[in-house]
């Protein structure tokens, strides 16, 4: 019988890795890399789709831009609770491909009929219509389902390809991982850098039908691509969704809000506990109620809870607080992600000067976000290869920059970038009244647009250094049940800095619109006064400094400088006592600061 039973094993085995593996790779990998050519060639010279074809002003069609972006960044994160809860990510990856491919074909469209868009300009009275409601509907619905692609795409792809090579019986699984993650970046890191050259070129050479059917060709390769190696994949079934857990103790917690609060360890009240050393910690604490037996018979024999939504366990009570106590640090975050947001301002600024590379070749204005890129690239390998390596070696110890650390450089790196900007349009603009060219923002300005490089340059260094440490620092401070929630808590923080963005924009326009005036943000580039508004966010990133080093200060230690502090102690005999030590700082440090009037 054990014999059987073995055997029956084996060939369990033998059949389930009859799907999966690397042959699948090439399919998930060029689903997810032509998803982002497509979509993020795309994004660079939109607003002049906008302003020409639709006759929309700079300002609104920077925010309708800017809620697209937020768009699609959330898109994400709903794609990711779908997935984990209901869809699975094999039906979440090939939904998401069909609808960019629709909202793709939506936009090429647009380019097609010309009853989809205002009619071109009456030069003799020098007229234009504005887009009716239908027409705007029209361009919008194409804007609404790509965002909805990207969010079944993107957050699913690397967990599903690495689903298709988790063979625990293989050895060589360790590698093939690994292997597969370095293609996978590496794929999306030449796809990204290809849309912001090659798409963006075609797009300005070859006019807005092609600039749009060649995205929409690449995204029908993608959605291709991914279903006709359908029956090679391993497709997991759903599991439950962490998201659900969070709404329990929320609801738990608010059932049991007029429990007197006791200690944990009071002999009155038990938690619900998954082991025996879990314990609900002392921070935030209305939250323990969430988790406390009132009766026993709540609970099975095997000490599991009869209803989740009337008793939770300690670790999801833990979970709950773990983000709770991140969201000042991610909202610290946010100032530079409206910094990166204002992508379309330095497009329009690039369209006005001189980009002449020698004498025939011209760069796009939308191509020179491949700077942003390309040094966020570069930054990764010599930190991870230089940098890292000699500096250990000089030292003679391992040298290991803190999260944190990381973050706040990033921070002050955003800020120079801002300050850069805003003297860089004072110059141009200075320039184009000095060459006569006020009243025409189409006239070139004799002024490289190489000066605009330092500013890429500085937003792809901020990048390098916050938007990988916060990804780091959250996926280091979540427990591992939390690895969801980590990777989706930056596109989220994306989201919320488009939505903040055009807010801040239209403030500004508000504000500056009075006595008659245009306004800061104005079609005619040379009118408005486009420093200024950079002057706004450089003052506005400087202030957050403050509140970033405020809410670190708050946080306490992270893990890694825990774990340090642990490794370099040689004072405490006992070898847990210098960690509760820095929890109990930690504790000390987030009631302190949130009982600061917000």
């Amino acid at each position: 019988m054990g014999e059987q039973m073995e055997e029956l094993n084996q060939e369990t085995q033998v059949s389930s890795r009859k799907k999966g593996g690397l042959v699948t790779m090439p399919f998930i990998i060029a689903n997810e890399a032509f998803e982002k050519v497509a979509s993020y060639g795309l994004v660079p010279n939109m607003i002049f789709y906008l302003m020409t074809d639709y006759k929309i002003s700079v300002a609104k069609g920077t925010n309708i831009l800017f809620l697209w972006t937020a768009a699609s960044n959330f898109a994400p994160v709903l794609g990711a609770f779908l997935s984990d809860s209901y869809l699975g990510r094999f039906l979440t990856i090939g939904l998401g491909s069909c609808f960019s491919f629709l909202g793709m074909l939506l936009l090429w469209i647009t380019t097609m009929v010309p009853h989809l868009k205002p009619p071109i300009c009456n030069q003799f009275t020098e007229t234009c219509k504005q887009a009716t409601h239908s027409q705007f509907a029209f361009l919008i619905f194409a804007f609404v389902f790509i965002s909805l692609g990207s969010g079944g795409v993107r957050p699913c792809s690397l967990a599903f390809g690495a689903e298709q090579i988790d063979d625990k019986h293989n050895p060589k699984n360790e590698r093939a991982l690994e292997s597969f993650f370095g293609w996978y970046y590496a794929a999306g890191a030449i796809a990204v850098l290809i849309a912001f050259t090659g798409i963006v070129y075609i797009q300005e050479h070859a006019g807005w039908r092609v600039g749009f059917g060649v995205p929409l060709i690449l995204m029908f390769l993608s959605t291709f691509l991914f279903f006709v190696a359908s029956s090679l994949y391993v497709k997991m079934k759903v599991k439950k969704s962490l998201f659900t857990s969070f709404l329990q103790v929320i609801v738990v917690a608010y059932k049991n809000r007029k429990l007197p609060s006791q200690p944990p360890n009071s002999d009155s009240w038990q938690y619900h506990k998954d082991s025996p050393e879990s314990l609900p910690t002392k921070r935030l604490r209305f939250l323990n109620k969430a988790c406390v037996v009132q009766n026993p018979k709540d609970l099975t024999s095997d000490g599991v809870a009869l209803d989740p939504w009337s008793l939770c366990t300690v670790e999801q009570t833990e979970e709950l607080k773990a983000l709770i106590r991140v969201i000042p640090l991610w909202s610290s975050g946010l100032m530079m992600s409206i910094n990166v947001a204002q992508s379309s301002f330095p497009v329009i600024q690039a369209s006005t000067m001189d980009r002449h590379m020698g004498s025939s070749f011209q760069i796009p204005a939308g191509s020179f976000a491949f700077f942003t890129i390309a040094v966020l690239a570069l930054w990764v390998i010599l930190y991870d290869r230089v940098i890292i390596p000699l500096a250990t070696k000089i030292r003679g110890k391992q040298v290991h920059l803190g999260v944190k650390l990381r973050m706040g450089i990033g921070l002050v790196i955003s800020t120079m970038a801002m300050v850069v900007s805003a003297i860089v349009e004072h110059a141009r603009r200075k320039k184009a009244i000095e060459q006569g060219l006020y009243n025409n923002p189409q006239a070139v300005v004799a002024m490289s647009a190489m000066w605009l490089v330092p500013q890429y340059c500085l937003h792809g260094l901020a990048e390098a250094f916050s938007a990988i440490g916060q990804n780091e620092f959250y996926y280091s401070e979540f427990p591992k049940s939390m690895s969801s929630v980590a990777a989706s808590l930056f596109l989220l923080g994306m989201a919320v800095a488009n939505l903040l963005a055009s807010f801040i924009l239209n403030t500004v326009q508000r504000l500056t619109r009075g006595g008659g005036k245009e306004g800061w943000i104005t079609t005619n580039i040379n009118h408005g006064r486009y420093d200024s508004y950079y002057w706004v966010l450089a003052i506005m990133s400087f202030v957050n400094l403050f509140y970033f080093l405020a809410c670190s200060w708050a946080y306490g230690p992270c893990a890694d400088e825990m774990m340090k502090e642990e490794a370099t102690s040689s004072r405490s005999k006992d070898p847990n006592e210098e960690l509760q030590r820095a929890r109990s700082v930690a504790d000390e440090r987030q009631n302190l600061f949130s009982s600061l009037p917000s």
